[in-house]
């Protein structure tokens, strides 16, 4: 069966990874796909009397070595299952390879890789979603336990630093999705299925993030930071089709993404990464009604809620607006003290950044 989809559920300490896990096999298995799942191999290796708080350092260094072969047999074996399977197929993995650095010090990261035959670019683009949910330690403190899992030991702030930690990880990717808190956890439930179904490209509904204008007035302290170029290329009537080049920690990614309109409440969105040389070849195709977008991004956690920080260069230099895609109806906004809000502009066809490009 080709088109397989490999998506990584990660996220920190008691995030919902093992509900979330249950319901993605009822929810997509109900729908006609055979539904994967890839052990979380850590829990397996602790469970075995694998230590990974040791202080033995060469116990610590073969474990996370086995840690991340493992991973990456697992995931293969998985995926040739998968390929004989005649009914449309999706394989998710409790966790994924890069989780592991979160763990490590940078230098031994690179040399376990290294041992394997691989390296974090390698790792990341072998999966084509990575959806990570927002530890309950940050932003959902009163439902944060070490019960749930019995190898779970985490503090509130080592909890957070962990959850920060994965996400900056998996920062690369292209599909990374933030999961955020809720009150009501079935929101936060609803917005997984709803990210996997657009991974495997099945009609959803269109639904507005919330925006504002705002001022920069502090430190943005542990947010990933991208410089993003974005080029709108010629589409058909209600499809717009976008290129992305983001650059990230001296690297280049980039995205082709095309959203069709296929009813007045649905769109179909189609997301890929793509090579450079192609990236390169269809600029020709560009708008030529629509200016190239540039700016600066900023993603980060604030009391549990995901932002993006985007600061325009090219068009409305000196444009700040902040973003977050997950908040549920009559549910507040957590705005952090260092932004200052100017103007809401959900909903206004003026800042899309598609109208934004207008020449």
């Amino acid at each position: 069966m080709s088109n397989i989809k490999k998506i990584v559920l990660t996220g920190g300490p008691c995030a919902g990874k093992t509900t979330a896990l249950v319901k993605i096999i009822e929810h997509f298995s109900s729908r006609g796909y055979k539904v994967f799942t890839v052990p979380e191999v850590p829990t397996i290796f602790l469970q075995a009397g694998m230590d990974y708080l040791t202080k033995n350092k060469a116990l610590f260094y073969e474990g996370e070595k086995a840690t991340l072969e493992i991973q990456m047999a697992m995931e293969r074996s998985f995926m040739k299952m998968a390929e004989q399977c005649e009914e449309p197929t999706v394989v998710i993995c409790d966790r994924g390879a890069l989780d592991i650095s979160a763990y490590l010090p940078p230098e031994m990261w690179t040399e376990i890789t290294n041992l394997c035959g691989t390296n974090s670019t390698e790792l990341r683009e072998s999966y084509d979603a990575v959806l990570h949910l927002v530890s309950a330690a940050d932003g959902a403190e009163q439902f944060y336990n070490t019960t749930s899992n019995e190898v779970r030991t985490e503090g509130l702030e080592l909890a957070r630093s962990l959850d920060k930690r994965v996400i900056a990880a998996w920062a690369g990717h292209p599909h990374l999705r933030v999961i955020n808190n809720h009150e009501d956890f079935d929101h936060k439930l609803r917005r997984v299925l709803q990210e996997i179904s657009n991974v495997l490209e099945l009609p959803q509904p269109i639904e507005e993030s919330r925006k504002y204008i705002v001022e920069v007035q502090g430190e943005i302290e542990g947010a990933v930071k991208s410089e993003i170029t974005q080029t709108y290329l010629v589409a058909e009537p209600n499809c717009e089709v976008r290129l992305r080049r983001r650059e990230w920690q001296g690297k280049s990614f980039f995205i082709h993404t095309t959203t069709k309109r296929i009813s007045q409440n649905e769109q179909l969105v189609t997301e890929r990464q793509i090579s450079k040389n192609l990236y390169t070849s269809l600029l020709q195709q560009a708008d030529p009604y629509r200016q190239t977008i540039e700016k600066t991004r900023c993603s980060f956690i604030w009391k549990g809620q995901y932002f993006e920080l985007d600061s325009y260069k090219t068009p409305c230099k000196g444009l700040v607006i902040l973003e977050t895609k997950d908040v549920a109806e009559g549910e507040a906004v957590k705005f952090p003290p260092f932004l200052r809000v100017l103007e809401d502009i959900t909903g206004n066809k003026r800042y899309y950044n598609y109208n934004m490009a207008l020449k």
